[in-house]
């Protein structure tokens, strides 16, 4: 019998309201006077159930998808493990767009109506809203725009790889995955067969990323497991009532990585580039310079062993360096079950430090890097191991949630084995997720404020990936989830904007043209530089906005920013007005080298 999905008792019926916005050139959007800044303090204090941090607007904004892993009973292990989602502006208007990754029937035997579903694109027609409104409108664009796809599916990631100014599509799957030419005109090509070598394994996340700074993006693939259906295991739960197995039961694989060729094609380098030699199962993916040598490395977070570290050998080869850095294990020597990974600079000491999503029992882990990619697990130093104990958290991210310049963290919960207090439940695998709020300097320390986020977030859900973007344009951080078996939600953030912000779209010229890897620096008066890199990977087999966003606090003079481009060049760009968001084109800044 197949397993039917989680009741869902989110908000669905709240009121879309208008957010301040002030876009300028081609970028679209509505303009509202800014509003006053909140001390966030103050407004975490005062909120209430009635007042909640994050409202659900899936449902009234148009995204009536509802994920299915296409169950028969038969337990296969890729159900348990589906799958993620995507936020971009794929047709160029100023908005974001939604991609949500659909399964299917894996069991041959099963009745078509067991899940047969594709994937879906729903394009956001925020900029069509009318004057005095934001509220994002999404409309079911699949069938017109050709990216369909009837793949068990897994995951997505964007970037313009053929750097022809719209963003491309990959989709991961358990099977072939698929690889998405944007055209520029509303429409997408399927190129994979001319363009993209077949791995010949399950696919999980994946990242675009310029390994080799020759201003084309190349392809970094995530490998799960050795599962086939000819291999399939029955497993148990403790209670011994039949369950999904672990990785433990199939052998672990390595990742791919594919370079751009230059003329829209690429080629698995896996093996030339040393990633052949080390086998994990992986899940997670994040690419940022770790060692401080202004060449991006990758760091692979491993379900059930040691993790990888690339570190870039600025020769088209990599060392996995994860042991020796710290990076492998948690502060015992243990592996833990590495589901989603995020890179951000959360301390403000100008390095890229990793926060790692983990299974019930464990805890997630925090590393702090000394700034030459050596780390060092300091989770309940900054109060982030209790509070993560009792779940199995898949998406997560970095991310300055309240505008107070601090990078706070969401985390997407859903079990893999039976949840014992939802064993009752036809899908017992639900989680509530979780909102964890940095305190700032000296400390650093996180504390766990779901309650005031609300019922959107808290509600248990069975949550896998978590795509991170301001899909209204107000100038905060919105969060899209997908749930295993249940309905895509889509989390508007009603405290971000109540601060100052600054949000940035990053155009390359002679670096790529989606600039994924530059790095923007802003400068304060008596107080530590913030540090954002652009970036569509992280989190959980999704693609997260390619814009840079800053809370400011109540800093509402105009601010500076120093870029340093994929390529080596560093520009500085003076002036620019709060509240609003702003192009900056590589080569129109001030260049210092």
């Amino acid at each position: 019998m197949k397993p039917s999905p989680v009741p869902n008792n989110h908000n669905r019926g709240a009121a879309l309201v208008c957010s301040g916005l002030v876009v300028v050139g081609a970028l679209h959007g509505c303009r509202r006077d800014a509003p006053a800044s909140v001390d966030t303090a103050e407004a975490i204090t005062k909120s209430t159930p009635e007042d909640p941090w994050l409202v659900d607007i899936a449902r009234p904004a148009g995204l009536d998808f509802v994920h299915t892993t296409g169950s028969s009973g038969e337990y296969f292990f890729p159900e348990i493990a589906a799958s993620g989602c995507a936020l971009f502006d794929y047709d160029n208007d100023g908005d974001l767009d939604v991609y949500a990754v659909q399964a299917h029937a894996l069991d041959p035997a099963a009745p078509r109506s067991a899940g047969s579903g594709a994937n879906r694109l729903f394009r956001n027609d925020l900029s069509d809203s009318g004057v005095g409104t934001v509220s994002p409108r999404f409309v079911d664009v699949t069938e017109h725009a050709g990216v369909g796809d009837t793949g068990y599916g897994m995951g997505a990631t964007i970037g313009d790889y053929d750097n022809d100014g719209d963003l491309d599509l990959l989709v991961t799957n358990f099977g072939p995955n698929v690889l998405y030419r944007n055209d520029g005109d509303g429409t997408f090509t399927d190129v994979t067969a001319t363009a993209l070598p077949d791995s010949g394994t399950w696919s999980t996340s994946a990242a675009f990323v310029d390994y080799d700074k020759d201003s084309l993006l190349d392809l970094f693939v995530v490998s799960y497991v050795n599962f086939t259906m000819a291999n399939h295991k029955v497993c148990h739960s403790r209670s011994s009532r039949r369950d999904y197995c672990g990785p433990q039961s199939f052998d672990a694989v390595p990742d791919h990585l594919y370079r751009n060729n230059g003329d829209a094609t690429f080629s698995d380098v896996t093996q030339s580039a040393g990633i052949q030699g080390a086998y994990g199962s992986g899940l997670g993916v994040v690419c940022a310079d770790f060692d401080g040598d202004d060449w991006p490395d990758i760091h692979v977070a491993n379900d059930g062993n040691a993790n990888h570290l690339w570190i870039n050998g600025h020769d088209g080869t990599f060392e996995n360096n994860a042991l020796m850095s710290g990076a492998a294990y948690n502060g015992e020597g243990v592996p833990e079950a590495g589901m989603g990974v995020t890179a951000g600079d959360f301390d403000l000491d100008g390095d890229w430090d990793i926060f790692l999503a983990h299974l019930v029992g464990e805890h997630n882990t925090l590393l702090v890097n000394n700034g030459r990619g050596v780390f060092e697990d300091r989770t309940d130093e900054h109060a982030l191991g209790g509070a993560s104990r009792p779940f199995t958290a898949f998406g997560v991210q970095w991310f300055d949630f309240n505008g107070d310049t601090y990078l706070d963290l969401l985390v997407a919960n859903g079990a893999v084995k039976i949840a014992e207090a939802y064993a009752h439940l036809d899908y017992p695998y639900p989680f509530p997720n979780q909102l964890f709020i940095n305190s700032g300097p000296p400390a650093f320390a996180f504390e766990d404020r779901s309650a005031q986020a609300g019922p959107s977030l808290t509600t248990p859900e069975v949550s896998r990936g978590a795509a991170f973007g301001d899909v209204d344009n107000d100038g905060d951080i919105d969060v899209l989830i997908s749930n295993s078996n249940g309905p895509l939600c889509l989390l508007r953030n009603d405290v971000g904007h109540k601060n100052a912000w600054l949000s940035l779209k990053l155009i390359g010229t002679e670096s790529n043209r989606s600039a994924i890897g530059a790095i923007v620096r802003l400068e304060r008066d008596d107080a530590p530089t913030l540090r954002r890199r652009v970036h569509a990977d992280g989190s959980y087999c999704g693609a997260n906005d390619l814009r840079v966003y800053f809370g400011l606090a109540d800093d509402r003079k105009d601010q500076t920013v120093t870029v340093q481009w994929p390529n080596g060049l560093t520009e500085t760009f003076q002036n620019l007005s709060i509240n609003k968001e702003t192009a900056l084109i590589e080569g129109h800044g001030n260049g210092d080298s």
